[in-house]
């Protein structure tokens, strides 16, 4: 059955207009300027309408498996429907579930004891057709554990494992080159001070070596099927130059003006975190992300720790930074599918998949109405 939105701001490329969408579940009709009288026709009053917003890397997901330190739930799909749901209030149509393979920390790291949990649940909802959205796998590599390759060998030809990134969280490098906001952020979650110390000893040992050994064997295993690879928390050209011999496409979270420059310049596309935007600032430290956008250093944004941010930084960086509406939105839109090479979606043009979203903006605060996945209402 056919959905006909009219009086809507739709928010195009390079423009908002007002008008008319019509889609149905085999995608989206026509996109017309001014209104329409047809029966059945739905008044959406002013409402922004925007393509559904595609999200690349996202931890929300560990969460649910984990609610508290320590606490594992047993029932791993209903955790991932959760995430699900939260992420479809969000505004996101499309998703690729940051998953973390390897220990990102130490051994004692909870990450490593949901990964497979977590595959599997994802696996099972795709199979089941039980998730409102679109769901994929941005397998994160954490390049500094020793058990790294064992831990992604099963999953190395996975169809849901479509976007790889290459992760070093060496006490003292790239995101945590200080160590103090490593220690704030470790202890709060749940580490003790004598665990937290004992983990920088063995990372600092054992990181360089581990680094070395992982880095290039994971970029021939997911770059012979052509999945795209991401550098992350590249804090100097020189990090930009190891990504780019590495046939890697993405920047994402750049710490410094000086990386996203290079990765820029070097035809890289840069992605990085909306929280910094709402927030103001990193939270480790790195550079703030409004003013790599006012720049011209930024292509896309990512929810990372909080969905809702998405587009709460789409309206800061309007109405606080001068970026128009149009290009913002394209960071959460179609400069994200674009780069991940979704042809299909991230656009309000004819023909592509039926995924919008309806909102309203309170000043900085989107208020959503409806949104839609493969034209049906997901939220």
């Amino acid at each position: 059955m056919q959905t006909v939105l009219t009086n809507a701001k739709l928010i195009l490329e390079d423009e908002v207009v007002t008008g008319t969408i019509a889609f149905d579940q085999s995608g989206i009709v026509a996109v017309d300027q001014g209104n329409s009288s047809l029966p059945g026709a739905i008044d959406v009053g002013g409402d922004y309408v925007a393509p559904g917003l595609v999200e690349m890397h996202t931890d929300n997901m560990e969460k649910h498996f984990m609610p508290r330190p320590k606490v594992f739930w047993p029932n791993g799909l209903a955790a991932a429907l959760v995430h699900d749901a939260q992420m479809a209030a969000a505004g996101v149509t499309t998703v690729y579930d940051a998953i973390c393979a390897g220990t990102p920390f130490s051994a004692k790291d909870y990450r490593k004891d949901i990964f497979a949990d977590v595959m599997k649940a994802l696996a099972e909802g795709r199979r089941e057709g039980v998730f409102r959205i679109d769901h994929r796998i941005h397998m994160r590599c954490e390049l500094t554990s020793p058990d790294l390759l064992a831990d992604i060998e099963p999953y190395q030809d996975d169809e849901l494992v479509q976007l790889v990134s290459l992760m070093d969280h060496t006490p003292g490098q790239r995101q945590w080159r200080n160590i103090e906001h490593l220690k704030t952020y470790s202890l709060g979650n749940g580490k003790t001070i004598e665990e937290f110390e004992e983990d920088v000893v063995v990372r600092q040992q054992e990181g360089a070596a581990n680094v070395a050994r992982n880095w290039q064997s994971v970029v021939e295993i997911f770059r012979s099927r052509g999945i795209p690879l991401a550098t992350h928390d590249d804090t100097t050209p020189e990090h930009v130059e190891e990504g780019i011999a590495s046939g890697a496409v993405i920047s994402e979270f750049p710490t410094t003006v000086e990386a996203a420059d290079a990765a820029k310049k070097a035809g890289l596309a840069t992605v990085a975190g909306a929280p910094n935007v709402v927030r103001g600032g990193s939270h480790s430290g790195g550079v703030s992300v409004a003013e790599l956008a006012e720049k011209g250093l930024l292509d896309g944004l990512s929810s990372d720790y909080v969905p809702a941010s998405l587009l709460q930084a789409v309206l800061k960086l309007h109405s606080g930074h001068g970026i128009a509406l149009p290009e913002a939105m394209g960071m959460v839109t179609w400069k994200v599918a674009d780069i991940l090479g979704l042809k299909d979606r991230g656009h309000l043009k004819p023909g592509l998949r039926a995924d919008l979203v309806r909102f309203k903006a309170l000043g900085a605060t989107p208020v959503l109405a409806a949104v839609w996945s493969r034209g049906e209402r997901a939220f």
